[in-house]
């Protein structure tokens, strides 16, 4: 790609050169369409997406922190082998060990449950408390995505969609530019066709 813009400067700077052709000045132009959609298009594609994302995530935490709530649980007593690895991808915490534990808390209608809710701390000793996410049914749901988490991955959406853009429209020039000099190739074999057909006829070339 770097040749295209070195062939596309010497272009332009020679634009009144006889020798020229047609074809080299369509070359240009598509060379210089596109590097104006790498400078100004990929960039406002992936502003646009990275802007998308944002707002996307940030009704998605406002939706999250309505639905899910934070309540006081206490301990009843371990689950036994339920210890893994339980990141929440959702939340964007890290893969951390996770222990499980039976506890008991309340349901928002006052109800009240019991069952098994994983935390990262060491769970205390049975009748401690621990601090637990539920939804509007009282089941346990991990928590509510955080502000940072929504950002970063609204500026990966935002990186993603500028890489996706830059590589359509270097993958569109190459193409473009395939069929052109296809096109050339072609014309200068008919053309050597052509000129074949007269060599060695006797009075030919003047």
């Amino acid at each position: 790609m770097r040749g295209q813009w070195a062939l596309l400067r010497g272009l332009l700077r020679g634009r009144d050169n006889p020798l020229r052709r047609a074809t080299d000045r369509r070359e240009a132009w598509v060379a210089l369409g596109a590097l104006v959609l790498l400078v100004v298009g990929a960039p406002a594609a992936g502003w646009a997406g990275g802007s998308l994302a944002d707002d996307a995530l940030r009704r998605s935490v406002r939706a999250q922190h309505q639905e899910r709530h934070s309540v006081d649980a206490v301990v009843v007593g371990r689950a036994p082998g339920r210890e893994r690895y339980a990141g929440d991808p959702e939340g964007g915490a890290e893969r951390a060990a996770r222990r499980w534990v039976v506890a008991s808390w309340q349901a928002p209608d006052g109800s009240p449950r019991t069952g098994e809710v994983a935390t990262e701390s060491e769970p205390g000793s049975p009748g401690s408390s621990l601090r637990i996410w539920t939804d509007a049914a009282g089941l346990p749901v991990p928590p509510p995505m955080d502000g940072r988490a929504a950002r970063s991955h609204a500026v990966l959406a935002g990186i993603g969609t500028f890489l996706l853009a830059a590589g359509c429209v270097e993958a569109g020039r190459r193409v473009v530019v395939g069929h052109m000099l296809r096109q050339r190739y072609a014309r200068l074999d008919r053309e050597w066709a052509a000129a074949g057909a007269d060599w060695g006829r006797a009075g030919t070339g003047g």
